[in-house]
């Protein structure tokens, strides 16, 4: 049986979005996060084949004028049919880095992720402003949680 594998959607342009989801990143990479395949991709050019064959997901997106990332939506809108019903009850993360409250990013998300009826680990973590050592800590862990609970066929 071939390893369960976590796909890792992200997009950033200031780069505070890149380091939540580098942290991530390293953590389902680590030892703790277990023999889960780590698959890092564009959302603006991931295949809708990788996004069907993954075992979980791991958005990461900034807040764009209260918004998901326009590529991270481009990414729902090419996927979202092909995947419609092919997803189901898979697990999925979410990491939001804010210039605002960044509500509107993560209900945006949440909307497009339960018509695919994907299942959050945890509430989506939301770093509002800089990165604090925190938020890299907690970006970490969700990468660690979502690796490990796969691999353990937890999710």
């Amino acid at each position: 049986m071939p390893s369960p594998s976590l796909l890792i959607v992200t997009h950033s342009q200031s780069g505070r979005t890149a380091q939540l989801a580098n942290a991530a990143i390293n953590g389902a990479r680590s030892e703790d996060g277990g023999a889960t395949d780590i698959i890092v991709a564009d959302p603006l050019s991931v295949a809708v084949e990788t996004v069907q064959a993954a075992s979980g997901y791991l958005f990461a997106t900034p807040e764009n004028f209260g918004y998901m990332s326009g590529a991270l939506k481009y990414f729902f809108d090419r996927i979202y049919y092909p995947c419609e019903n092919v997803l189901a009850g898979r697990a999925y993360g979410l990491i939001v880095s804010a210039g605002n409250d960044g509500t509107g990013a993560i209900n945006s998300v949440q909307r497009i992720v339960t018509g695919l009826a994907l299942v959050p680990v945890q509430p989506p973590l939301l770093s509002v402003g800089g990165v604090t050592d925190s938020a890299l800590e907690e970006a970490r862990l969700l990468g660690t949680t979502l690796a490990a609970g796969l691999d353990a066929g937890v999710f």
